[in-house]
């Protein structure tokens, strides 16, 4: 039973009233974090766990996500959200135990006004601030923080400096971890072990806070090291220790169902999770290197796609020609550029735009990377003999309107597509090329008549994409006069005087950027462009034309949005040629 203070004692400052907690839970629902069939769950499990709350159980069974959390219950009881990086270098003098502090989740963070400060992760239980208050003899005032925030607080503070990753290990090298030994049976019992679940577990969590893309764990002589993509940008982070690598590698290969004896060929693999609330599908790959098994995790996060064009990048510059081609009843519109650019993405979106009861929609893919609803997709198993030729010879007979292609990979996937265009379908597929000229350029060179191509291809969009400048901390400046020459800023907009912009971090977000958006060119085939491809022009005759038409460059697209606060002048320069 709970100690309750008595009558003339201190108590807690801010109490959460009674139905507070359901008024989280409504936020979450409200702002799409937590799904109603998931609440419903966590209750009916709460019936049989009455001691939890509602709150704290959402977040032990990974259905919200920690911050989520937090911030929905400093918005509903109007509490500060504490930041603990930005705690004091020493705790305040109290009587708590640490035992207590660690059990409750709960750390005093400094007084004012005569209050005790207390860093707590559920204000919805009242009875560890009515405890803080009973023990210390004084008022006390909630702060909101995550839990797992508190948790590498106390350890700073009161334990040995070590962090949740570095307590882990501890825990790991205790059961064996450290051990040199090559066993597969010795590997998969190690691989089973509660240390190693969890700092698997932590590595991939904290690449869902941190909104990375990639995960890259790198064996090397004498270390492991551990990279997030965030933002399309490789920052390395905390790793385990090197003793601990053939355990960790071999724990994501169970995971992936991968063969974990094979260590001499590369393997794919599928991770399907879930991580603070949030459906994941992570694709793994392994490679052998010089000392050990590289493996990369791709973050597909399902719930958080927007198929939405204004969000990917296209503006009112873009966007009106990208939706004609579209529009055509028949023809191949391609969308270009290198590895991981986002044109799938943009395909995805073309499609759920066009996707209408009156259109049957079939998708060859190599993977199927979202389900899009009302669409068939398709995925190739070249180890059973279903390549992309195999499947889209399968797919005409199943008359369709509208066919994508993940990829143009060789000369017969090429032909089908154009016998495809050519028997009136739209079709629509990626290529990987640096600019939308190239793609003309590339598809001559795989071996596409010439003539065929002229006949077929509606459109080559080209794209790159570029990270997001935060609008709450972008810094605006004017740039010297050199710059404005020597890039013609001065020519893409009538505004004086020109203003730039530029990342500033905060304490929340230490890159200034936060996402990322595409900057884009469009080649829209015209009779003379034809006429040059029938000529087999190269790339630079076929742009100069297609500008001469009025086509901007992806460079020119990328000033424009620079100019508009979208993104910095930085960013543009780095991905694309002009740099």
């Amino acid at each position: 039973m709970s100690a309750a203070p008595q009558p003339g004692e201190p108590v807690s400052r801010t109490a959460a009233p009674p139905d507070a907690e359901a008024a989280v839970c409504l936020l979450l629902v409200r702002r799409g974090r937590l799904k109603e069939a998931d609440l419903a769950r966590a209750e009916r499990v709460l019936d049989e766990a009455p001691e939890s709350t509602l709150t704290a159980l959402l977040a032990r069974l990974g259905l919200v996500s920690e911050r989520d959390l937090a911030e929905a219950w400093a918005e509903t009881l109007k509490l500060p959200l504490l930041a603990v990086k930005d705690a004091p270098d020493a705790p305040p003098e109290t009587t708590l135990s640490l035992r207590f502090m660690k059990q409750f989740h709960v750390v005093p963070v400094g007084e004012r006004d005569g209050a005790l400060e207390l860093a707590v992760a559920d204000p919805g239980d009242g009875y560890a601030a009515q405890a803080v208050a009973l023990a210390t003899g004084r008022p006390v005032a909630l702060r909101v923080a995550l839990r797992s925030e508190i948790d590498d607080l106390i350890e700073r503070w009161y334990g040995a400096g070590r962090s949740a990753l570095g307590t882990i290990v501890e825990g790991l090298e205790g059961e064996g971890g450290a051990s040199g030994e090559d066993d597969i049976e010795h590997l998969r019992d190690l691989a089973s072990e509660a240390p190693v679940i969890r700092l698997v577990n932590l590595l991939i969590q904290r690449a869902v806070e941190a909104r990375a893309s990639d995960i890259h764990i790198e064996p090397f002589e004498n270390r492991l090291k551990v990279r997030y993509r965030i933002d399309g940008v490789l920052h390395e982070v905390e790793a385990p220790p090197a003793s601990s690598t053939a355990a960790v590698i071999s724990r994501i290969k169970i995971m992936a169902r991968m063969n974990i004896a094979e260590r001499r060929l590369p393997q794919d693999g599928r991770i399907m999770l879930r991580v603070q609330g949030k459906e994941l599908d992570l694709r793994v790959s392994c490679i052998p290197t010089s000392f050990g098994e590289s493996v990369v995790m791709r973050i597909l996060d399902r719930g958080n796609v927007v198929l939405d064009f204004a969000s990917l990048g296209f503006d009112s510059h873009t966007l009106p020609a990208f939706l004609r081609v579209l529009e055509q009843p028949h023809g191949i519109l391609l969308v270009t550029g290198p590895t991981g650019s986002g044109k799938t993405t943009t395909l995805y979106t073309a499609l759920s735009k066009i996707n209408t009861p009156d259109r049957k929609i079939i998708t060859v893919e190599d993977p199927v990377e979202y389900q899009l609803e009302g669409i068939n997709q398709m995925q190739v198993k070249p180890q059973i003999g279903l390549d992309f030729a195999g499947a889209l010879r399968s797919i005409v007979r199943q008359d369709p309107d509208v066919i994508m292609i993940g990829e143009m990979r060789d000369l017969e996937t090429c032909r089908i597509a154009i016998q495809s265009a050519l028997t009136g379908h739209l079709v629509l597929s990626t290529l990987h090329t640096n600019s939308a000229a190239g793609g003309v350029t590339r598809l001559l060179d795989m071996g596409v008549e010439d003539y065929l191509l002229a006949s077929t291809v509606n459109a080559i969009l080209a794209q790159r994409l570029v990270r997001r400048l935060d609008p709450a901390t972008a810094e605006p400046y004017e740039p010297l006069p050199e710059m404005v020459r020597e890039l013609g800023l001065d020519r893409l907009t009538d505004q004086r005087p020109l203003r730039l912009y530029r990342a500033r971090p905060s304490p929340d977000n230490p890159s200034g950027f936060r996402g990322r958006l595409a900057i884009i060119e469009q080649l829209t085939m015209s009779d003379p462009l034809r006429r040059l491809v029938m000529q087999r022009a190269d790339a630079g005759d076929i742009e100069r034309a297609a500008r001469a038409e009025g086509m901007h460059t992806m460079y020119e697209d990328g000033l424009r949005k620079a100019l508009a606060g979208l993104t910095t002048i930085e960013e543009v320069l780095r991905v694309t040629q002009e740099a």
